[in-house]
């Protein structure tokens, strides 16, 4: 798989920008989202892990974005990856943008919103089948709605 070489400078312009379909000033992110919400979507902060209820979450339904409410993930390609982190190995096609990630002295792909670019997670090439893709998604920057 081959991922762009995006400048740290212009990714984080990417994620305050007004290039998403749904934007809000910081101050409205900041009344719109929980604190931990705001620190992971908007910070690219990281829960910790172990730490989320939708890690356990089994139930048929659909994973959305805290920050813009577009379904990211649909329970059948959530799997148990043992990270501490709700793992998938696909996302709805177009929900997800990628980015590359220096932060932290290494190299990762960041996984944001497609919608409103709140950051969600990283993507690693260590998942099952077909995708062999695992994207370890902060739970805290998700919603889910059971399927009634």
């Amino acid at each position: 798989m081959q991922w762009p070489a995006i400048p740290r400078e212009l990714r984080m312009t990417l994620h305050t920008s007004t290039g998403f379909p749904v934007n809000h000033t910081d101050e409205e992110w900041r009344q719109l989202l929980t604190a931990e919400q705001y620190a992971v979507l908007r910070g690219h902060a990281t829960e910790r892990p172990g730490t989320c209820v939708l890690n356990h979450e089994k139930r048929a339904g659909h994973f959305a974005c805290a920050g813009c409410g577009q379904t990211l993930f649909i329970s059948g390609t959530k799997f148990e990856s043992g990270t501490g982190w709700p793992s998938f190995n696909d996302p709805v096609e177009g929900a997800i943008g990628t980015s590359i990630d220096r932060s932290h002295g290494m190299i990762r792909i960041e996984a944001h919103c497609s919608r409103c670019g709140g950051h969600l997670g990283h993507v690693f090439e260590d998942g099952p089948p077909p995708t062999g893709l695992r994207y370890c998604i902060n739970g805290v920057a998700m919603n889910f709605t059971p399927v009634a």
